[in-house]
């Protein structure tokens, strides 16, 4: 199965966003995710087997993730292939540690695929006809996080569906 470790929004945060991605689709066209869809990607683990899911269930429900807060209020692309997505003008510390600090124990355990360069965002559009954000409303939302979900990538043939499999508790 597919997994991956991230941070979900609060419903209102989600509903915010969402409000940003009708705004950017109309704007640039592409695949406008589902607000359900909408998360912060801390680390992509790939295809894992259904032994090491339940393990990293395990680990996940018992894991302890400081509190934080964290500005969105840039735009930002990548250009393969399509991407528009919102997140910070300046780099944020407390991500980048936990971010770090997950990719240690994952690898100790085995698991492999830390990126070269975390760039924390959430992703808004798919296949986005134009990727110049002028035009578009600045953003300016604060998403305060105290956990992370371990989510399972279930692919169709309209994109994804996600489906938490785990829940660290609330700091």
């Amino acid at each position: 199965m597919r997994l991956f470790l991230a941070l979900v929004p609060s419903h209102e945060l989600r509903l915010r966003l969402g409000e940003l991605a009708d705004v950017a689709h109309a704007n640039c066209g592409g695949r406008r995710l589902p607000d359900e869809s909408l998360h912060l990607t801390l680390a992509f683990l790939g295809e894992v087997s259904d032994e090491q899911a339940a393990e990293l269930a395990e680990w996940v429900n018992l894991l302890a993730v400081p509190s934080g807060e964290w500005r969105l209020d840039a735009w930002g692309h990548f250009r393969r292939p399509g991407i528009l997505w919102v997140g910070g003008q300046s780099p944020d510390p407390a991500l980048g540690r936990l971010q770090r600090r997950l990719w240690d124990a994952l690898e100790g355990v085995g698991i492999t695929g830390r990126p070269s360069r975390f760039v924390p965002h959430v992703t808004l559009l798919r296949r986005a006809e134009r990727l110049d954000a002028h035009g578009l409303p600045p953003p300016d939302l604060v998403w305060v996080y105290n956990r992370l979900d371990l989510i399972q990538s279930i692919t169709h043939d309209r994109g994804s569906r996600y489906v938490s499999l785990a829940r660290s508790p609330e700091s």
